[in-house]
């Protein structure tokens, strides 16, 4: 997730810009190692009936005794790549997407008096409110959703290989796959997700709106530094993303693994189209449907975000 330091860093000075760029690297390769474990395991209970695995723990045991530690990072080298493409076009995207409705649409009205000077530049961003947050993070998520759709559709597929040999599963490694389906299906196949990618990232007006409240909350009643509210506002908004937005999840994750048939030949699709999934979801768990596999990934979010701010942090701080 990204952090207030990660935001500020995005309108520094074009020459410190490299500095942001290498410690997002090391807050990706952070958030993965944490992150990625539960991540298979929430995939793992999204995807599968419900009578293969009782709960998570079931989940975690089962893929440790048959496919090892490394099995809990199936589908790891997908995101990884991706985090890096992905981090900076969402913290550019966010940038400038605050700064124009800051500048255009949610306009403060100041008084004469008050008019930036040079030794004292203005910043409208400032004065965004909290709805303005929102709004900006619906469409810096839209943006990335180009880039994380892809990703995240190699990464589902490569999560759900259950077969401890390669030479029983269908896809090798990411390289493989994306070939494979290319092959079958071309780039509408490599993007297969990307409506509900779509949907799903909306909800970052939930993450990036309650961000900012958090964050005025715990600068104005606390006497927390700087970096304690930028982590408990990126752990606690990062929750408030996931309650909001775990259902469409469930359903992306549902057609991002529905079998793609053709030439691929790997089983019959069962979606037409998102509505369609999101039935089959309620058809098949009723209303808990929905939320199968909410655990790892809630607790997922806090420590994960709280890795990779104190490693974009560290980095930050070493370079030169």
């Amino acid at each position: 997730m990204a952090t207030d330091q990660k935001m500020q860093q995005a309108v520094a000075p074009a020459s410190s810009n490299y500095k942001g760029f290498v410690a997002g690297v090391f807050s990706g390769i952070a958030k993965l190692s944490v992150g990625h474990p539960f991540d298979t395991i929430k995939v793992r209970l999204q995807t599968t009936d419900a009578t293969r695995f009782s709960g998570p723990l079931q989940c975690v045991a089962q893929t440790l005794r048959h496919e090892g530690v490394r099995g809990l990072y199936k589908g790891a080298t997908p995101p990884l790549v991706g985090w890096i493409f992905m981090d900076s076009l969402m913290l550019g995207s966010l940038t400038i997407y605050r700064r124009l409705l800051a500048e255009h649409l949610f306009v403060p009205k100041l008084p004469l008096t008050t008019v930036p000077n040079n030794s004292s530049p203005y910043n409208p961003v400032a004065h965004l409110p909290s709805f303005g947050h929102g709004i900006a993070g619906v469409m810096a998520g839209s943006t990335v959703s180009f880039i994380a759709a892809p990703v995240e559709h190699v990464k589902a597929r490569l999560q759900i290989q259950y077969a401890a040999h390669k030479a029983e599963r269908l896809y090798s490694g990411p390289i493989d796959c994306v070939r494979k389906i290319y092959g079958a299906h071309g780039v509408r196949g490599v993007y297969k997700g990307l409506g509900a990618t779509l949907i799903f990232r909306s909800f970052f007006f939930f993450w990036w709106g309650s961000y900012d409240i958090l964050s005025r909350l715990l600068h104005e009643r606390t006497s927390l530094s700087a970096p304690a509210v930028n982590f408990w506002a990126g752990g606690l908004s990062a929750q408030m993303f996931w309650l909001t937005s775990y259902p469409s999840d469930v359903v992306k994750q549902r057609i991002m693994t529905d079998p793609m048939g053709g030439k691929l030949k790997d089983g019959t699709p069962q979606f037409k189209n998102w509505w369609e999934a999101a039935r089959a979801v309620y058809r098949e768990g009723g209303a808990k449907g929905y939320w199968r596999g909410f655990i790892p990934c809630f607790l997922r979010a806090f420590p994960a975000n709280a890795m990779a701010l104190v490693a974009f942090e560290g980095v930050m701080r070493a370079l030169p």
